[in-house]
């Protein structure tokens, strides 16, 4: 694959903290994978406040690299935002510098993005090593944005992915700072309606400690909910109108066959499934406004 217009290069933007162990070796892979593509290429890294001496590390290559350096940590999704501002070409990929993502596949991200929007490298290949802690709440947060979306997400938060730079731009002002970047990415292009392709790849195990905690798991639920509530609020409210109205109709039988009265309750549960409703369909009205 060639690209004669500048503009049609790719822009891999690398965010990283603390990596010290790992960086320079991942680097130096990183950059003979990319030394193969028929394209070109540009490597931004940014370092998101390092205090472990990978800053030093990484100045030692700034001759290979775009350095940029934040002065503090602002977060995973902050130093993603700043590589594609600071970008040149029209498409941008991500990875990380843990050692975890197989860099050897740029090459299929960049072939995919001739009929997408994004390509999704997903972590269904016949060796992923994915923390055993994990499991259980990766696998209920995907569930439900499957739900929400109404799609079959192979792997809704990889960190390794490419997709077009005035796409994403679009949306960078609701896009987080921390980890659930890649989450709220893959839920807005979704909902958006755009081309997204996913391939398989493997996932390594990875170099050094984990910046993300179990605890990390309820803010990607919050997350998902309030992402598909901004882009489609029916899908979310009206599942929960259904079943107040439904409590309401079992209350309902209740009294009339047993209590032969209408209690508070039971009105409640109705006046609550039809103040829900309506918040759900005014907000989508509100939504597609929006988008006119």
């Amino acid at each position: 694959m060639t690209y004669s217009d500048a503009r049609s290069g790719l822009s891999i933007v690398v965010p990283v903290y603390n990596e010290n162990g790992v960086a320079k070796d991942v680097l130096d892979k990183l950059i003979s994978a990319l030394n193969s593509l028929e394209a070109p290429v540009e490597l931004i890294v940014v370092d998101d406040g390092s205090t472990d001496g990978t800053s030093e590390i990484l100045g030692s290559l700034s001759e290979q690299i775009t350095l940029i350096r934040h002065d503090c940590n602002r977060g995973y999704g902050a130093a993603l935002k700043t590589g594609i501002r600071q970008a040149n070409y029209s498409i941008i990929a991500i990875t990380d510098l843990d050692g975890t993502y197989p860099h050897e596949n740029f090459s299929k991200l960049l072939s995919g993005m001739q009929s997408s929007d994004m390509v999704v490298g997903s972590r269904t290949g016949s060796k992923v090593h994915i923390p055993l802690i994990r499991r259980p709440a990766k696998w209920l947060l995907n569930k439900l944005a499957n739900y929400l979306t109404q799609m079959e997400i192979p792997d809704l938060n990889s960190g390794f992915r490419a997709f077009r730079k005035e796409i994403v731009e679009k949306y960078i002002h609701i896009l987080p700072n921390r980890f659930s970047f890649t989450t709220t990415i893959s839920l807005v292009l979704i909902s958006e309606g755009y081309r997204i392709q996913y391939i398989p790849i493997n996932y390594n195990k990875r170099e050094g400690c984990s910046k993300v905690k179990p605890k990390d798991a309820l803010g990607f639920l919050i997350l998902i909910i309030r992402t598909i509530t901004y882009f489609n609020p029916l899908r979310f409210f009206m599942p929960f109108s259904v079943v107040l109205f439904v409590l309401g109709i079992c209350r309902l039988s209740y009294d009339v066959f047993y209590l032969y009265n209408l209690t508070d309750s039971t009105i409640l549960l109705f006046l609550f499934a039809l103040q829900v409703s309506l918040i759900g369909i005014v907000a989508d009205l509100i939504v597609k406004r929006n988008r006119r």
